[in-house]
C-alpha cells in the first residue's frame, strides 16, 4: 500500500494534499482497497461551504456505498470530472488522477490536528 509522507490523513481514511490556500481531497489507498472495484463516485457540492466532518459525497463500490467527509473547512471549487466516466481511477491511482474535490480552506492551520502517514499506518494496522 501506497502512503505518501507529503499528505495528511483522516481516521475516516480521506487524504489531503495542502497547497496554499486550495486543497485536493480524496480517498486513501487503503480505502479503496477495502471498498473494492468503485462503480460510481457522487459529489454535487460545488460551491457549497461545508465545515470540518461534513459530508461532501459518497463513493459506490461493488459491494458497499461509503460517505466521504471533508477533512477541514472550505468551499468546494471544483470536483475531479474524470470520475464521472472512469470511477475506478480511485482505485489505480487513488493519489494522483483519483482525487475527488478541491477547495478553499477557511482556517488555514486546521489540518494540524490530521494524521501524517506514519500515524495513519498505525492507526490502520499497517
Amino acid at each position: 500500500m501506497n502512503f505518501p509522507p507529503e499528505i495528511k490523513y483522516t481516521e475516516d481514511h480521506e487524504w489531503i494534499r495542502i497547497d496554499g490556500d486550495i486543497a485536493t481531497i480524496g480517498i486513501t489507498d487503503h480505502a479503496q482497497n477495502e471498498l473494492g472495484d468503485i462503480v460510481y463516485v457522487d459529489i454535487n457540492t460545488i460551491g457549497d461551504a461545508l465545515q470540518k466532518g461534513e459530508i461532501f459525497g459518497s463513493v459506490e463500490a461493488v459491494k458497499t456505498v461509503s460517505d466521504l467527509f471533508i477533512p477541514i473547512a472550505g468551499t468546494v471549487l471544483e470536483v475531479n470530472e474524470k470520475l464521472d466516466g472512469e470511477p475506478e481511477l480511485v482505485n489505480t491511482d487513488p493519489y494522483g488522477d483519483g482525487w475527488m474535490v478541491k477547495i478553499s480552506i477557511d482556517s488555514p492551520g486546521e489540518e494540524g490536528g490530521l494524521l501524517s502517514a506514519e500515524d495513519y499506518q498505525k492507526f490502520i494496522g499497517a
